[in-house]
C-alpha cells in the first residue's frame, strides 16, 4: 500500500461519520466500507448474482437489486447463513477497498469502517483511531437516528467487538460524548499529526 492509511472505526452510533465528515472537510479522501459494501452488490454486480444463486430470489427487490431487511433477517441469527453471505461479499468489498485507497490523491487517506476490526480491514492501515461512547449514548443516538428498534440496536452492537476490545485494538481513541464541535477540536491535533506522520 503505498498511501498512509488511517482506519477509523466505532461502534453504531459512536460518531465515526462525523468524524470523518469533519477529516473530508480538512481535505482527506475518505473510503467509506459502508459505501463500497452497497457497491459491491448493485445490480449486474457478480457478488449479486451469487447471492440470488445462494439465497434464492427473495433476496432480490422487484426493482432487481438487493432486498436488504428480508437478507438481515436471514443472516441475524444464522451463522451459516451468514459466513455464506460473508464469503461472497467480503473479497469483493476487500478488492474495491484496496483499489480505492491506492487511488486515493490526498497527503493521507481515510479507510472508514465500522467492522475494521472485525474483517481484518486493519490489516489495510497504518493507525488506527476508534470514537468512542458509552453503550447508553450509543443507544440513544441509534434509536433518534435510525429507523431501529433499541432491540435491534442491540443486536447490532453485540455482532460488533466489545467497546473494550475495540479501543484496546486501537492506536488513538477520542471519546465523544460531548458536542461535534468538541469532537472537531480534538480530531484536529490528531489530523496534524496524522499529516506529520504521512509527509516522513
Amino acid at each position: 500500500m503505498a498511501n498512509w492509511v488511517l482506519g477509523l472505526t466505532g461502534g453504531i452510533g459512536s460518531g465515526k461519520t462525523a468524524a470523518s465528515d469533519y477529516l473530508a472537510s480538512l481535505g482527506v479522501v475518505i473510503v467509506d466500507a459502508d459505501i463500497v459494501a452497497r457497491e459491491v452488490v448493485e445490480p449486474g454486480s457478480p457478488a449479486l448474482t451469487a447471492i440470488v444463486d445462494y439465497f434464492g430470489p427473495e433476496s432480490l427487490l422487484e426493482n432487481g437489486s438487493l432486498n436488504r431487511p428480508w437478507l438481515r433477517q436471514q443472516v441475524f441469527d444464522n451463522v451459516e447463513q451468514r459466513k455464506a453471505l460473508e464469503s461472497i461479499t467480503h473479497p469483493a468489498i476487500r478488492q474495491r477497498i484496496i483499489d480505492q485507497l491506492e487511488a486515493a490523491k490526498s497527503p493521507y487517506v481515510v479507510l472508514a469502517s465500522p467492522l475494521l476490526f472485525e474483517t481484518n480491514q486493519h490489516a489495510l492501515t497504518t493507525r488506527t483511531l476508534v470514537i468512542d461512547v458509552p453503550e447508553d449514548v450509543q443507544l440513544q443516538r441509534a434509536a433518534s437516528r435510525d429507523q431501529n428498534s433499541e432491540d435491534q440496536i442491540r443486536k447490532i452492537i453485540a455482532s460488533q467487538l466489545p467497546r473494550e476490545q475495540r479501543c484496546a485494538n486501537a492506536h488513538d481513541v477520542i471519546e465523544n460524548t460531548g458536542t461535534v464541535a468538541q469532537l472537531h477540536q480534538r480530531l484536529l491535533p490528531l489530523h496534524q499529526y496524522y499529516l506529520q506522520q504521512a509527509a516522513d
